[in-house]
């Protein structure tokens, strides 16, 4: 029946005034008739009538006029065209499984959140950075063992003595520096959020473990390596002690890169294999502790060859996979590591903010390389760097002048203000939506200067799809499922994330 007729038929019955028993139900068929020929399954106006799943939809944009903005919900219809830019998501096809999305509370992080934000400020605050519903929803945790380039404390570890003194029984460890704001905040963001995942790693070992007497630069001495393992095994305990669970260590952080400005450390990688072959792993499991993962290299994607050597070595047996940083490189080394020890998992575990740089380009950069680049070359995490710093870029313990927190705090004034950085809303784009136990799953996606995209689903069925418009104007694209699509225009620039169930 066509539009013009249903039309007709419809005025009939809604503008006659019938006469009469007979009038009545003459017109009561005809209404009726209209009534199954417009709901008929096979009528061809129904082609476009939405079929069932919902689409919840949140975009930002590099103008700053949409923030994690919920958008008008949409449906999914039937079929859909087959041409244009076309993202398929399959939820048959699946890959890594995800432990989170997050940063740091660096020593500076959390001294700032404890001291320069009153009782409400700081509950605030911690509600947006871990809560899922209120929030981001922030599920993982790097965690500095000791001083950093950002401890506002200045240098530290856990078993401090003075010069030219050593104890290798660690008869003087303590987390007593930990527990007055770091730790209090980490369970916090525990109580928020229950599922997030914490791993630590050491800038440097104590003082005294090294060649040169000093957290600044310098080569472990290999001799107490088996204080070292005692060193990270008092460490997981006091922190559980203290209800901190750890999920995972690295041995050190940035092994090639050593410099007198702050804590680190030169750590070859032979000397990383032995150390993990000989000492932590065994010490792990000597303490009951063999469920904590161990993390290889903790540097740059530019360099493979470190990773893939502890893989090759007898460390292989307790590495759980090997962990990535942005600073040099491109996410595509991820892979190469994957493809050649597939049954090894990938992290990515650091890049920080800075400055200089502008909110639109820091939100392509982020989404094309962390949400979408790192997950789609095999990594289980996307971790930032420090989660506060001041409008200074500090506290800071080292020589990083331009580096800039998940938010900023600026205690020029009092009560000190709190701005929500970009990176604040590329971590909210997937940590708010896909949850630990999640896994990335299949969608193709068409590269830089177009629609760039990654899919994961929830262990509650739900999926997430992350789309980023990296061309340089707006662009339509279908995202399909299961016989059924969508269609959304993106403006350039912008990200969007798709939920539905």
């Amino acid at each position: 029946m066509s539009e013009a007729v249903l039309i007709d038929c419809f005025n009939l019955c809604v503008n006659t005034r019938p006469f009469g028993r007979a009038r009545f139900f003459y017109f009561l068929l005809v209404c009726l008739a209209c009534f199954f020929l417009t709901s008929c399954p096979n009528s061809a106006t129904t082609q476009s009538v939405s079929t069932g799943r919902s689409v919840q939809i949140v975009e930002t944009t590099g103008d700053h006029s949409m923030l994690l903005q919920m958008q008008p919900g949409i449906s999914f219809t039937a079929g859909g065209s087959s041409s244009g830019l076309v993202i398929t998501v399959d939820d048959a096809t699946r890959f890594q499984q995800m432990d989170g999305f997050g940063g740091s509370l660096t020593d500076s992080s959390a001294w700032l959140i404890w001291n320069k934000l009153n009782p409400s400020q700081r509950n605030t605050l911690m509600q947006q950075l871990f809560s899922p519903s209120a929030g981001i929803g922030i599920s993982f945790l790097r965690q500095p063992m000791g001083a950093s380039d950002f401890s506002a404390s200045g240098n530290y570890s856990y078993d401090d003595m003075p010069a030219r003194q050593t104890d290798p029984n660690l008869t003087n460890f303590s987390v007593t520096h930990d527990a007055a704001y770091i730790i209090p905040l980490v369970k916090q963001a525990l109580s928020i959020n229950p599922s997030i995942n914490v791993v630590a790693l050491p800038w440097s070992p104590p003082a005294w473990m090294k060649s040169t007497g000093t957290m600044n630069g310098g080569n472990m001495n290999t001799a107490y390596f088996p204080s070292l393992a005692h060193y990270f095994v008092d460490f997981v305990q006091a922190y559980q002690h203290q209800g901190v669970p750890i999920y995972a260590l690295s041995v050190q952080n940035e092994p090639l890169y050593s410099t007198t400005g702050y804590p680190s450390e030169h750590l070859p990688a032979s000397d990383e294999s032995a150390f993990i072959a000989n000492n932590l792993g065994p010490a792990l499991s000597t303490a009951g502790l063999a469920n904590v993962k161990i993390f290889g290299y903790e540097h740059n994607w530019d360099n493979t060859a470190y990773a893939e050597s502890a893989l090759k070595s007898s460390a292989a047996q307790y590495l759980a996979g090997t962990s990535f940083h942005c600073y040099a490189g491109d996410p595509s080394a991820q892979s190469t590591v994957e493809t050649t020890f597939p049954t090894k998992d990938i992290w990515f575990t650091e890049c920080s903010g800075i400055t200089s740089s502008t909110f639109a380009g820091d939100l392509v950069w982020n989404a094309q390389h962390l949400l979408i680049g790192s997950t789609r070359n095999w990594a289980r995490s996307v971790s930032l760097w420090n989660l506060a710093l001041d409008q200074n870029s500090g506290p800071k313990n080292g020589t990083c002048s331009n580096c800039r927190g998940v938010v900023t705090i600026d205690d020029r004034v009092s009560p000190a203000t709190v701005t929500l950085n970009v990176e604040y809303y590329i971590l909210g784009h997937l940590g708010k939506f896909v949850r630990p136990g999640a896994h990335r799953i299949e969608s193709n996606t068409f590269g830089a200067g177009s629609i760039e995209d990654v899919a994961f689903q929830n262990s509650d069925g739900s999926i997430v799809l992350l789309v980023l418009n990296s061309a340089s104007t707006a662009e339509t694209f279908t995202a399909r499922f299961k016989d059924q699509s969508f269609h959304y225009t993106l403006p350039a620039g912008a990200v969007a994330t798709f939920t539905w169930k």
